[in-house]
């Protein structure tokens, strides 16, 4: 099993439950690790035998930004949908959605939801 991880990758975006959030936005922090078989990429080094991850996260900015959600659950959804339609050879995704200006009356460094999902 070969894995590509993506790492705080920092996207703003107007999700949450509170007016607020959805006017003034917040930044967000992604951990993106996919899955794919890259043993033609590494013998060929290609990157048409790999999936590049400038194209991932081009096509997580679009979906992450597209919509504004309510839940983190439901925009972490919508991440791992487009990336598993989007690349073929992608079989699994595991997707940590970090949102460190959640508004708790606590200290602490972000809340977050991870998703895993498979073909």
């Amino acid at each position: 099993m070969d894995k590509i991880t993506i790492k705080n990758l920092k996207l703003f975006a107007f999700h949450g439950v509170n007016p607020e959030e959805k006017e003034n936005g917040q930044s967000f922090y992604l951990d993106i690790d996919y899955y794919l078989n890259m043993q033609r990429a590494c013998q060929s080094d290609s990157i048409d035998d790999t999936v590049s991850y400038a194209k991932v996260v081009k096509t997580v900015r679009a979906a992450f930004t597209k919509t504004s959600y309510d839940l983190i659950e439901r925009a972490a959804q919508a991440l791992a949908d487009a990336i598993l339609d989007s690349f073929e050879s992608i079989y699994r995704v595991e997707i940590t959605l970090k949102k460190p200006e959640a508004p708790v009356k606590a200290e602490f460094d972000y809340m977050a939801v991870t998703i895993i999902r498979e073909r």
